[in-house]
């Protein structure tokens, strides 16, 4: 492959292939893609762009027929695959292609547990490691649009073309640190697919502000936030635009009697009265769902305060030592769980377990 080609969009199938070959031999393998999700509930894959220490090459998802070439390259265990900040890009390869790219190396999560900072950028981490100023006037395009500039271009491969050079830098303070094992530990967590795959009936976490919805009304929210996760994936729309969370809300706290008291009563924009009569029904199987609001809803009594109160201590104290955030060790909803039921931390493992749990087993 040419080198022009090597650093063009890559539209034909007979290129992709011939590039996927040409990085197969690196014991690493770069990898970003650019998706536009403002106006669709599944992302739309726009660019892929890969690369190892010497090559990048964009390929282009909109032109190409067949991606499964990149799927199994993606799922062969003998190639790390370099990733920044991982999550997005799991979720829209794992929507298109059914695959996750393993071993994985995410940079970000390797930068934290190097004590870098939590959620730092990938232009901040090039910058501060390799003091490299990356050019930004692009992060805003629309990657679905054809052509690209040349300055796009540019842009879209500078978000692999460093990865292969922090990945040294990061393993090795990794390694000297005695934290490679924690990081492949977290990176292997985000590579299960029940991560990627959203259960309508799970879907009132997506829901703002749940947390506020009284417990009596758990089973209005559940069934409401199932039946718009169904039609926003079924029509493939944004949730928001098949009933946004202000109006979902209204109809859990004050559930109309009536179809006239749906649409009449402000709870519902005109332009959604056309799904009156499914949500009173999705209303009206709430009144059956014997399902128990989640122990997050009971607020936590005295006794369970005062074992949290000690738990967050406990936490703080062991990320100080460990000099990462106590946020990155464990959550609050996790805190809570332990404090209500302290037997729990007996089933919990992995090395924030490893870490902390003698310290978090002492504060109950």
């Amino acid at each position: 492959m040419s080198e022009l080609s090597m650093n063009g969009l890559l539209q034909s199938q007979a290129d992709f292939v011939s590039a996927l070959a040409t990085l197969a031999p690196s014991p690493v393998l770069a990898l970003d893609t650019e998706f536009m999700r403002e106006r669709s509930y599944r992302p739309q894959l726009c660019l892929i762009q890969l690369g190892n220490a010497t090559q990048q090459v964009c390929v282009d998802p909109l032109h190409l027929e067949d991606l499964e070439p990149l799927g199994a390259q993606l799922a062969d265990t003998r190639q790390i695959k370099l990733v920044h900040a991982a999550a997005q890009d799991l979720e829209v390869l794992h929507q298109r292609l059914g695959v996750l790219p393993a071993p994985l190396f995410d940079t970000q999560l390797a930068a934290t547990l190097c004590g870098l900072g939590e959620q730092m950028g990938y232009a901040s981490l090039i910058e501060r490691l390799l003091g490299v100023v990356l050019d930004k006037t692009s992060s805003r395009t629309d990657w679905s649009k054809r052509p690209l500039s040349a300055e796009q271009y540019r842009y879209a491969l500078d978000d692999v073309r460093y990865l292969p050079e922090v990945y040294e830098l990061l393993d090795i303070k990794l390694q000297t640190m005695g934290r490679g094992d924690w990081l492949r530990e977290d990176c292997a967590a985000q590579l299960d697919p029940a991560r990627w795959t959203i259960e309508p009936q799970e879907a009132w976490r997506r829901v703002k502000a749940w947390q506020r919805v009284p417990k009596t009304a758990f089973s209005r929210l559940r069934q409401l936030a199932a039946w718009r996760e169904r039609e926003a994936q079924a029509r493939d729309l944004p949730r928001r635009w098949v009933l946004d969370d202000d109006s979902l809300l209204r109809l859990v706290n004050r559930p109309p009697r009536s179809l006239k008291a749906m649409q009449h009563g402000g709870l519902l924009p005109t332009q959604l009265f056309h799904e009156a009569e499914a949500l009173m029904r999705a209303l009206e199987q709430a009144e059956h769902d014997q399902g128990c609001a989640p122990p997050a809803w009971m607020p936590l009594n005295e006794l369970e305060r005062e074992r949290f109160a000690r738990l967050v201590d406990a936490l703080e104290a062991c990320a100080q030592t460990l000099n990462l955030s106590a946020s990155f060790l464990f959550n609050r909803n996790e805190l809570e769980r332990l404090a209500r039921e302290p037997t729990t931390l007996e089933t919990w493992q992995g090395w924030r377990t490893s870490e902390c749990g003698e310290a978090l087993a002492a504060a109950l």
